[in-house]
Parts: structure tokens; sequence; C-alpha cells
């Protein structure tokens, strides 16, 4: 195996171990939005999924439902979105910028 090579397989091994480490950490932390001026409150993973979900009591309107259920949608969709970009900033920093399809 030639030197350039074997320094490339090198610098892959070391990135998949940082991604590696970094889905790890990412699994830890998490993000919050809030949508209705704080009405509604969402926390979810790194994992995207929804931890907590705080309504007041003065979101909810028997007579309007339809508008929380757009604060939740918005509150949850913000706050994975907020999610989704710290890890693509962290797997930017790793990967030095390249698009690795099927990575995030």
């Amino acid at each position: 195996m030639s030197k350039g090579l074997a320094q490339i397989m090198k610098q892959a091994q070391m990135m998949q171990q940082k991604m590696a480490k970094l889905q790890e950490e990412a699994a830890a932390k998490t993000a919050e939005a809030s949508s209705g001026g704080g009405a509604v409150t969402a926390v979810v993973s790194g994992k995207s999924q929804l931890i907590s979900l705080t309504i007041k009591k003065e979101a909810v309107d028997p007579e309007d439902v339809e508008m929380l259920q757009d604060l939740i949608v918005a509150a949850v969709n913000e706050a994975l979105k907020k999610v989704q970009t710290q890890f693509s900033d962290e797997m930017g920093k790793i990967t030095g910028g390249l698009n690795l399809p099927g990575m995030f």
C-alpha cells in the first residue's frame, strides 16, 4: 500500500471515530424552542425525540383548538431544527465541510 493511501485510510478512520463520538454526544444534547410568545415550549433530544412539552394554561382555548395545535407543531419543529443544526455544525467541523451522503 502506498504511503499516501495509508495516510488517507488513517485520516478516514480518525474521521469515523470522531463522527461516532459526535453521534454519542449529540444523543445527550437537547434543544428547546417556544411559540406563541412562550405559550408552548418543546424540548427535544439529539436523537430528535420529544422530551417535554409545556403548555401554559392561557394557551388552552376550547373554542380554538387549531391554534394550540399550530403552536405545538411550531415549537416542536423549531426545536428539532435547532438540534439538527447543532449536529450539522459539529459534523461540518469534523468533515471539513465535505458533504457525506447519509451522514446528516
